[in-house]
């Protein structure tokens, strides 16, 4: 055995040893993030309420969008350049605060054109509530269980309740001779949470308790039949499946679909031997380099401190996993550069000061109120995960964009 053999051999299995020793040693801690994504299994994911979708609806074709409403169907219509005319059942299940006045406005065109919205989350944006006539208020739970009840007899027997519940969204005005009242929290009657509304030739239906269809509340005890008596409503037709308000692009103002290697380097023994295996290709490729090439002069260019410092920073910063303090610090700076760019004081976040900062600083209202309101729910929070950054991020950036 030659000694270059021997060389990758033991370094492949110290690799190895490591990799095993991190993944044993590591404190994972569960992230309860309500993300609202597809392609997570964390607890707050929908993986599993998205891979029973063509089950619950006879096996009908089911796309997944990674589009904003307004581009997609706008393609898919009648007189767009799509591949096919969209007919059938719209489900967007969380995150609805992402779509603008034209990403409703196509969805209503969806609807009234003889199809199925479907739309769970705790508050919807303002331009659709505005155009149904609707206002959603908020109640605090007192032991963090909120009970989800229907109106139709028939499906009193997949009533059920979810924990980890500080507070349950309502309906707190709606038309009830045109509206149809399907479900309602807490056992309350009063509380109506689940509405039928029709809309044109078609039919909307706005649910406000999202975290019944994730992965955790869904795999629970039978709380999966409250799922299934919910979507007995909508007729089995084609499923165009809300992806664009999970993978939102706060550069483009759009999203794409990831990469499907992010889901395998989730795991961790993928990952590790993914990562093997690249290292055996680079060492691979040095000791076979080494004697066919010549030596190539090494010219080091103009050392750059100021850059090597902020990277020092950032993996420092990374390696800790830091997000608070992460979190923190953007904050400030935001509203460090809002004080000296347009002369506001920042001490209190409210309704006046969004209105000012809209005006001195031309932004859209809708805008700077979602970054704004944002904060103020970070500052009430004590734990934080990497969406939250994320997300804070997306925000800030949408803000100067």
């Amino acid at each position: 055995m030659n000694r270059t053999l021997v060389i990758i051999l033991v370094i492949a299995a110290t690799v190895i040893t490591i990799a095993i020793s991190l993944d044993y040693s590591s404190n994972r801690t569960v992230d309860w993030t309500e993300s609202y994504n597809e392609k997570s299994n964390k607890p707050y994911g929908v993986s599993v309420f998205y891979k029973e979708l063509p089950k619950l609806f006879g096996n009908q074709k089911l796309k997944t969008i990674y589009y904003s409403p307004y581009n997609y169907f706008y393609a898919n219509s009648e007189d767009g350049y799509g591949d096919h005319v969209a007919e059938g059942n719209y489900i967007l299940v969380g995150n609805s605060d992402y779509l603008d006045v034209a990403d409703v406005e196509e969805l209503l065109i969806f609807a009234g054109g003889g199809n199925t919205l479907f739309m769970s989350d705790y508050h919807f944006p303002q331009s659709l509530l505005d155009t149904l006539n609707l206002a959603v208020n908020v109640i605090k739970n007192q032991d963090s269980i909120v009970a989800l009840n229907f109106m139709h007899p028939d499906l009193k027997s997949k009533n059920t309740e979810i924990d980890k519940s500080d507070s349950a969204s309502y309906f707190s005005r709606f038309e009830a001779e045109n509206h149809k009242n399907l479900g309602y929290v807490n056992n309350d009657l009063n509380l109506t949470n689940f509405l039928e509304i029709p809309f044109e030739e078609g039919t909307i239906y706005l649910h406000l308790e999202p975290k019944v269809f994730t992965n955790y509340n869904i795999l629970k005890d039978d709380r999966y039949r409250y799922v299934e008596g919910a979507l007995s409503y909508l007729p089995n037709e084609s499923i165009y499946f809300d992806s664009y308000t999970k993978f939102f692009d706060s550069y483009y103002g759009d999203a794409e679909e990831k990469s499907n290697l992010s889901w395998f380097l989730q795991q961790t023994s993928f990952k590790w031997a993914w990562y093997l295996t690249l290292l055996l290709t680079l060492l691979f490729m040095i000791f076979n380099a080494k004697r066919r090439q010549r030596i190539i002069p090494i010219i080091k260019p103009l050392e750059n401190t100021t850059v090597g410092f902020v990277k020092t920073i950032s993996n420092l910063y990374f390696e800790t996993q830091d997000h608070k303090n992460l979190i923190d610090k953007k904050i400030t700076y935001f509203l460090e550069k809002i004080r000296s760019d347009y002369n506001l004081d920042t001490t209190n976040l409210n309704e006046e000061f969004i209105t000012k900062l809209s005006q001195k600083s031309g932004k859209n209202k809708e805008t700077v109120k979602k970054t704004i309101n944002f904060i103020n729910w970070l500052r009430t929070k004590n734990e934080f995960f990497e969406d939250n950054l994320l997300k804070l991020n997306k925000h800030i950036e949408e803000f100067y964009s």
